[in-house]
């Protein structure tokens, strides 16, 4: 609490009137307590309802950050410990954060009849401009993970504008072909779905581990009550379409491609990569992060963000420090130093203070 209460006291923008400290420090307080806690939303699309939850007060002048998350998860599973880290809380402070939960993925939602139609990837992705018309959303910052970063990735190219920057984890924005579909066809047969959505989720090397994350979501997944919603989802995103990008037909914001090293769309998010203009895109690529990142490592994630979100013009002031301190243990950096930028990009380990030079497309690995 006594943390909290210095936090308010630093950014509060307007002086206090005599007299009113107390009071106003009390409100603030507990107005903190309930946006920490989130504030949930039913938003009705042409398309059908989302669940979505709100944190923070809303900033028009900045854009709300927008997460979707991946198959066998919902919101809380998927961004929890991301946006619970203790350093995000910088960003967090500074933002509205959205989580969208795809239909039928929240805690208690109702379960589909027999036969039920569920939404395509497309239509799910058209359902968005109705949130951001709900809470009078001009722009968001896009944070998507697996079945979510395909949606935003299409959200984002049918609505350039509405987008200033994405950040894409496990992304594959192809299609399956025809070896993926038999291959599917027949761990349909061989596998549970449980099993199937696991091996999306996570390494080789990490179920071979059987690791605590793993058996903490095996058990969610297969004792989850709205399991065939679940699977409907799983569906969908196995029958998505190619998004055709390629350098002409591209995005038009920042984004910063994620993947572990070991992850099982490591191949799809640098063919992403190699499509998407360079001047314009980071790719991280984590070591030791397995198929989450944002579960494994939080840390580093969060780090990379902030230098992500200040190449975009927000929290110039923002005190970088775990990178630049680790930089020389913890990244090997290789840049392709054609192209320029009217603005700078930032996850450049040599940035430090906030004072960060104007950086071509890069890859970053961070290996510790």
């Amino acid at each position: 609490m006594t943390t909290e209460m210095q936090e308010i006291a630093i950014t509060e923008e307007k002086p206090l009137l005599p007299g009113q400290s107390d009071t106003v420090k009390d409100v603030e307080i507990a107005a903190r307590i309930l946006l920490d806690q989130g504030k949930e939303h039913r938003v009705e699309t042409p398309l059908g309802v989302l669940h979505v939850m709100v944190h923070g007060a809303g900033n028009v002048r900045r854009p709300a950050i927008l997460t979707f998350h991946d198959v066998g998860m919902d919101s809380k599973s998927c961004f929890s410990t991301l946006f619970k880290f203790e350093e995000m809380q910088e960003i967090v402070k500074n933002f509205t954060v959205v989580h969208v939960d795809a239909p039928g993925q929240e805690d208690g939602a109702a379960i589909y009849p027999a036969g039920y139609q569920y939404a395509t990837m497309d239509q799910i992705s058209d359902m968005l401009p109705a949130v951001l018309q709900y809470f009078n959303f001009r722009t968001i910052i896009g944070v998507g993970v697996g079945a979510g970063a395909y949606i935003l990735s299409k959200f984002t190219l049918s609505n350039p504008e509405a987008v200033e920057g994405l950040v894409l984890i496990n992304v594959d924005t192809n299609s399956r072909g025809w070896m993926d579909w038999a291959a599917q066809k027949l761990s349909n047969l061989t596998s549970s779905l449980t099993d199937q959505i696991l091996s999306h989720l996570f390494s080789q090397e990490e179920m071979s581990a059987n690791t605590e994350l793993i058996q903490t979501h095996r058990e969610r997944v297969s004792k989850a009550p709205n399991l065939i919603n679940i699977e409907l989802f799983w569906k969908s995103y196995q029958g998505r379409r190619d998004l055709d990008i390629e350098r002409n037909n591209t995005f038009k914001c920042p984004v910063m491609l994620v993947v572990g090293d070991q992850a099982p769309y490591e191949e799809a998010a640098v063919e992403c990569n190699s499509k998407l203009d360079p001047t314009t895109t980071s790719f991280l690529k984590m070591a030791d992060a397995g198929g989450m990142p944002q579960l494994t490592q939080p840390s580093k994630l969060t780090e990379a963000f902030k230098y992500f979100i200040q190449g975009m013009g927000y929290m110039a002031s923002s005190c970088m420090t775990r990178l630049s301190r680790s930089r020389t243990t913890s990244l090997s950096s290789s840049y392709s130093m054609e192209g320029s930028r009217s603005r700078s990009r930032t996850l450049s380990q040599g940035s430090q203070g906030g004072q960060l030079p104007p950086s071509p497309s890069h890859t970053m690995e961070v290996s510790c």
